[in-house]
């Protein structure tokens, strides 16, 4: 089922006072004759907009499901917002992580009051253990992306692009399963046509534009995903029903790599409001190296998906 505009305006209703309505900061200096204003997700009280999906999809559950405990399956920060939900309405949550995850996550995670069960570094084994575990206890599946009512919940982002700036023309959003470019494309495309949708993600991860081109859901390796530094968006695949979402209303998917993601990474760290994990920079490296693959607009917005980066990994990068 493809989400409707009222299905995201719903979902804004649920997440008012929740999730923080996240401000756009113009990024570009004067000189520039393309604006790029910056959409903080990084400043939602996870640091990364998950928060919205997770929240929207918790709360519709029924109270039979919720009184049974919720279970999830992610790299990092989809787990911190199904715990963060979770804690809020007072529900069970069990989160399946990978052993690599970055440590901040996994503590992050387990400081919400979430159960962590820990596999291999695969996303299809992820989604197995959980599934496995949810049919065992009972639990109800909050899944990261192929959900209607996770998409509707970070479509929410899309509504606040264009309140806060109507005159948008183009929006640079990072894809790793799907979630958030499926939501967000729906609210623009459903509210003003005119609006082009540009999906980033890692070429090392460049399953959904593979996809894309090919007319089908083209999988990618564990071994070849968790190449790139961005680790929110090591999925193999896109979801059924983002893919769905993609081809309706996304005008394009572009490749950035590793080099290019450590330097949007670096200069995002200079300032705190900016700070960007490598997952939450793709966009910025989108706008910064690939101008001649981009539509030739004024007004840009680039979605800042998260902030939750490695200390380790940010002292590194800022050594570059």
């Amino acid at each position: 089922m493809m989400v409707t505009l009222h299905d995201i305006r719903q979902a804004q209703a649920r997440l008012n006072g929740v999730a923080t309505h996240t401000p756009l900061l113009e990024w570009t200096g004067a000189a520039d004759s393309r604006k790029l204003y910056l959409k903080l997700e990084n400043l939602q009280p996870i640091g990364a907009f998950k928060l919205r999906g997770a929240y929207n999809k918790v709360v519709s559950l029924s109270e039979d499901e919720r009184r049974r405990g919720v279970i999830s399956y992610s790299s990092g920060n989809h787990g911190q917002g199904v715990a963060y939900a979770a804690r809020a309405l007072g529900v069970k949550a069990i989160i399946v992580m990978p052993g690599n995850a970055p440590q901040n996550k996994l503590d992050a995670t387990a400081a919400l009051g979430a159960e962590i069960v820990r596999v291999g570094p695969s996303s299809e084994e992820r989604r197995l253990r959980a599934e496995q575990l949810a049919a065992e206890h009972g639990y109800a599946v909050v899944p990261p992306y192929d959900d209607e009512k996770i998409i509707a919940g970070q479509g929410t982002v899309g509504l606040e692009i264009l309140e806060d700036m109507p005159q948008v023309e183009t929006v640079l959003v990072p894809v790793g399963g799907g979630g958030l470019i499926s939501g967000v494309s729906a609210a623009l495309k459903l509210s003003k046509p005119s609006v082009k949708i540009i999906g980033v993600e890692p070429e090392l991860a460049g399953d959904a534009r593979a996809s894309l081109r090919a007319g089908h859901i083209v999988s990618f390796t564990a071994e070849q995903v968790t190449q790139t530094l961005a680790d929110g968006l090591r999925t193999q695949s896109i979801g059924a029903l983002n893919f769905e979402h993609i081809r309706a209303y996304v005008d394009d998917i572009v490749g950035v790599t590793e080099s290019e993601i450590r330097q949007a990474t670096q200069v995002l760290s200079q300032n705190t409001k900016t700070l960007a994990e490598p997952s939450g920079s793709v966009t910025v490296a989108a706008f910064l190296f690939h101008a001649t693959e981009l539509p030739k607009t004024e007004i840009n917005v680039a979605v800042i998906s998260g902030g939750n980066i490695d200390p380790k990994l940010l002292a590194e990068i800022r050594r570059d």
